[in-house]
């Protein structure tokens, strides 16, 4: 993996650290994260009426009315 200058520098000191710091530098780099990833908008939303039409040929030759009746006699045994 390529990597930038910087980067190879800090890593070089990251692994000068004591385990100690190397742990709490490792803590405070994931609050970092969360923050910044906290901060970005979230994803746009989406309207259930984008499932529009969706597996309609399923339900093609099938009278609505007498599935619904079906269904609520097979509830009865």
């Amino acid at each position: 993996m390529s990597t930038s200058p910087q980067y190879d520098e800090i890593l070089n000191r990251f692994e000068r650290l004591s385990t100690a710091d190397q742990l709490q530098l490792l803590e405070d780099l994931v609050s970092l994260m969360r923050r910044q990833v906290i901060a970005q908008p979230s994803p746009a939303r989406h309207s259930i009426m984008e499932l529009r039409g969706l597996g309609k040929e399923i339900w093609e030759g099938i009278d609505a009315q007498e599935y619904v009746n079906q269904e609520r006699a097979s509830w009865n045994g």
